[in-house]
């Protein structure tokens, strides 16, 4: 596993905790890890919030990615939209060559990226070209992330029906559980999922706000996404 683009069932599923994690768990084995957000949309200040967030959920600072920044996140914006919006917003135009680019040259240098989309699946650049098209380019297998809800079930069942279209492979599924929910639902959702697509399930999240405790939980998760990419 060079690469993995995290994408998600919709936006707000827990797709960042999960890639900085991920990154935090390869870093411990002793790999070089870096993360990349190939567009930041709600992007107040000069630091994407996103990466920032990976940074902490790694236990790194803003330091380590300093040189690489540009690279790291090739695209940022201030309106919290879609990409193909926020850009146009600001009436500039996103370079898919730009994105493409920016992986490969972190692809050089380190062992391995880890992407995280921007929203679902099928969130447009503009009106030709969704980012998925891009992992698709780039020979990134993916990683679905999706909050274990009501509606998860269509939602998912969408994600994966598009990934294989493009022939993408799809490592697998990993539900974040919400804040609240009734318990029929989060223990059925993963189960008629898996029935029904036939993906790895790979685990489920419990809601907390411990970061340490939550960490303590992916690490079974990471370990099966790693022995699915040897």
């Amino acid at each position: 596993m060079k690469g993995l683009f995290i994408t998600g069932t919709d936006t707000g599923v827990g797709k960042t905790v999960i890639a900085g994690y991920l990154a935090r768990y390869l870093l411990n084995k002793g790999h070089t890890v870096i993360t990349q957000k190939w567009v930041q949309s709600g992007c107040k200040g000069n630091f994407p919030p996103d990466i920032a967030a990976h940074l902490k959920a790694m236990v790194r600072n803003k330091s380590y990615v300093k040189d690489c920044l540009h690279l790291v996140c090739p695209y940022k914006f201030r309106f919290p939209a879609s990409p193909h919006l926020a850009s146009r917003m600001e009436n500039k135009r996103i370079n898919p060559r730009k994105i493409i680019r920016s992986f490969r040259t972190l692809a050089r240098r380190f062992d391995f990226v880890i992407v995280e989309g921007s929203g679902g699946v099928m969130v447009p650049l503009d009106r030709r070209i969704l980012l998925i098209d891009l992992a698709q380019e780039a020979g990134l297998p993916v990683l679905i992330v999706a909050q274990n809800k009501l509606g998860a079930i269509n939602h998912t069942l969408l994600a994966v029906e598009a990934l294989r279209l493009r022939k993408m492979d799809i490592l697998g599924i990993v539900f974040n559980n919400p804040q609240r929910e009734d318990a029929r639902i989060i223990k059925d959702n993963p189960l008629i999922i898996g029935a029904l697509t036939g993906e790895n399930i790979l685990g489920i999240l419990p809601w907390t706000e411990l970061p340490e405790k939550l960490y303590e939980r992916f690490v079974p998760i990471a370990e099966k996404i790693c022995k699915i990419q040897r």
